[in-house]
């Protein structure tokens, strides 16, 4: 019998009579039931994180430490089991599954490194001018609150690492809110939480429905939100409460440039290679993954039928196969969505090179050439596996049409020349540039986030736990400094 999933209130596990069901995407089996939180329930986890929030500000480092590193343990004992419930729940290909789980086990770890170095305190001497003889400025980091951490379906247990650790690290309570298409993931972060000594209160996790999420956004005790997901979604909950201190890591159409000097049979075999592997892992639902391909008119015609050859040579079919590169995206809904958006670039005069076919939720792996700038597929994010390639004549117009963008998450670029990478470095009007790969590359310790339509703020553990901190000083006087 499937199993009931309950959610964590105040660091304790909790049931309830209203369910609604987790399905696998592939082939539509039922995953698990998810209990869905009262009002009243929802109420007392924002009311106990908002209680203890000085307590938890105050708790040792080590406290905080020793339960981080818990989780990270936790994880690579389970491995196995939860990554089998990714694949399940989001239909991500058992490998990538695997992954995910690898990349949430390094979160926890780094978060545990960060806790006991946060915050150690930087002195700063007041005495360049006579009016500041003998003061000493301290400066410390201190929680702005309780977060609102709302995570997305693509990464469902890393992207809620990602909320769960940092605050946590950062003494600073939170409410987790996972997708609900892929809650369960979400979910077992909480049975490794609960083996831990962390005050109760200082964390729950809430599968509450998006039509809920409103009055949570407003809520002013709740005073930090950090979202990943759409545009659209992302700005409505900035604009609704501009007073809050807002992280969204948003959309991206993320463009690879190939550049003439990348011009050996090795260096587009690589290229390539990457390319229809990132343009297609996860189903293409990734903020980074490959959708733009931007090559050089010298490389072009020796790059495209490398790409289209490796796109082909991508395996479909069912994620729990480990030999499967490519499964379903999250529904058949999406998968629609994505075959409007290629018919509507065909009828438009683009090229259709490979792929084009959609059965139920999974859509084949795809490469359009030619396609019109105002098409939706030039101008949003696709969040399937699609790929366009254009041709350009040299490095300024390349960098020129990754910046025709409304977006600005990350860029890779495939050149060989260090002048060339600072160039692109300072030209190129993204969160990151990855250079001799595609945009797709993330640590998840390093600073991750956008400009322009792409969001505000940073993840990577550190710099999420700066997002939910501000810095007070302290002055002392009469030192002999």
């Amino acid at each position: 019998m499937t199993s009931t999933h309950a959610f964590w209130l105040a660091g304790r596990q909790v049931t309830g009579e209203d369910t609604f069901d987790v399905t696998n995407p592939w082939d539509g089996q039922l995953v698990g039931k998810a209990v869905v939180p009262t009002d009243a329930q929802v109420e007392e986890a924002v009311a106990a994180a908002y209680a203890v929030r000085d307590e938890f500000a105050a708790t040792p480092a080590h406290v905080r430490a020793a339960a981080l590193d818990h989780v990270s343990k936790r994880l690579v004992e389970r491995t196995e089991e939860i990554a089998q419930l990714i694949s399940a729940e989001n239909g991500k290909p058992i490998k990538w599954a695997r992954g995910e789980v690898g990349r949430a086990v390094s979160v926890f770890r780094f978060a545990a490194e960060e806790a006991r170095r946060f915050n150690g305190g930087d002195a700063q001497r007041l005495d360049t001018d006579a009016g500041g003889q003998g003061r000493l400025a301290l400066t410390r980091r201190f929680p702005k609150g309780v977060v609102l951490g709302i995570a997305p379906f693509n990464f469902p247990l890393n992207l809620c690492a990602h909320k769960v650790a940092p605050a946590i690290a950062a003494g600073a309570p939170i409410i987790l809110k996972p997708a609900p298409a892929t809650p369960l993931s979400g979910l077992i972060l909480g049975e490794l939480l609960a083996e831990t000594d962390l005050p109760a209160g200082s964390w729950s996790i809430l599968p509450v429905a998006n039509e809920k999420m409103p009055a949570l956004v407003q809520d002013e005790r709740l005073p930090v939100i950090s979202f990943t997901g759409s545009e659209k979604v992302g700005y409505a909950i900035m604009d609704s409460v501009p007073r809050k201190h807002c992280t969204l890591e948003l959309g991206g159409n993320g463009a690879a440039i190939v550049l003439a000097d990348y011009a050996s049979d090795e260096d587009l075999d690589w290229a390539a290679s990457r390319i229809a592997t990132f343009s297609n892992y996860q189903g293409g639902q990734s903020c980074i993954s490959v959708q733009r391909v931007i090559a050089d008119a010298s490389v072009y015609e020796r790059l495209l039928p490398r790409i289209v050859a490796a796109v082909e040579a991508q395996v479909t079919g069912d994620p729990s196969d480990p030999k499967t590169d490519v499964g379903p995206l999250v529904s058949e809904d999406a998968a629609q969505r994505v075959e409007s958006w290629v018919q509507e670039a065909v009828e438009a005069g683009a090229t259709l090179r490979t792929g084009g076919k959609r059965d139920g939720a999974s859509y084949a792996p795809t490469v359009l050439t030619d396609v019109p700038s105002e098409v939706t597929i030039s101008c949003e994010e696709v969040f399937g596996p699609v790929l366009t390639v254009q041709k350009v004549n040299g490095e300024a117009e390349a960098f020129a049409a990754v910046n025709d963008s409304k977006y600005g998450l990350q860029a890779g670029v495939f050149t060989h020349d260090l002048q060339t990478a600072f160039r692109a470095h300072r030209t190129l009007e993204v969160g990151g540039v990855v250079v001799g790969d595609v945009p797709s590359y993330r640590a998840d310790q390093m600073p991750y986030g956008g400009v322009k339509q792409s969001g505000v703020g940073r993840e990577g553990v550190k710099f999420a736990m700066d997002d939910y901190t501000y810095e007070r000083v302290l002055v002392l006087t009469g030192l002999a400094l």
